[in-house]
């Protein structure tokens, strides 16, 4: 448990490069009213880092957090108010479901199941998204168990 905290606690010089990167996408998401500060970005990569030593994972990029922005910034259910904390709740439901499913599902596919879940089943209810991302969590277990074991459920 302790080298992944040493691993994400990040120096300053990366976590201003980490920043960057961030606001970055400022370019892309102020058309739809979302603009995040140096603050709200410095906000995400410490949330990551505190969520990634909690569930005693390594990820040396940013990437997972730039790919939840590019995905859900058009969403009609995120706003200036809420951007940052529904970016951090993401970021943790993102590394959750890495760690149940046991890092079977791409980084772009999960990002894609969550938002198909947060937009079109919950209805932009984080409550409901961790909900039903219990029972898709517990149904990828179930299947996965299945093949490997050889049972194709075919007899």
């Amino acid at each position: 448990m302790f080298l992944p905290m040493v691993l994400n606690s990040l120096n300053p010089l990366l976590k201003e490069t980490f920043v960057n990167e961030l606001l970055k996408c400022n370019e892309r998401t102020k058309d739809y009213g979302l603009v995040l500060t140096p603050e709200g970005a410095e906000s995400i990569i410490e949330a990551r880092n505190n969520i990634l030593n909690s569930l005693g994972r390594v990820d040396m990029g940013i990437e997972v957090a730039l790919g939840l922005i590019e995905n859900f910034y058009t969403s009609t259910f995120i706003n200036e108010e809420n951007y940052v904390s529904v970016l951090n709740e993401f970021q943790e439901i993102f590394y959750y479901m890495k760690n149940e499913t046991e890092d079977m599902i791409s980084d772009d596919k999960l990002i894609c199941i969550i938002k198909d879940y947060y937009e079109n089943l919950c209805g932009g209810s984080l409550e409901l998204l961790k909900s039903c991302l219990e029972e898709f969590i517990h149904d990828f277990r179930r299947k996965a168990h299945t093949a490997e074991a050889g049972l194709g459920g075919e007899e």
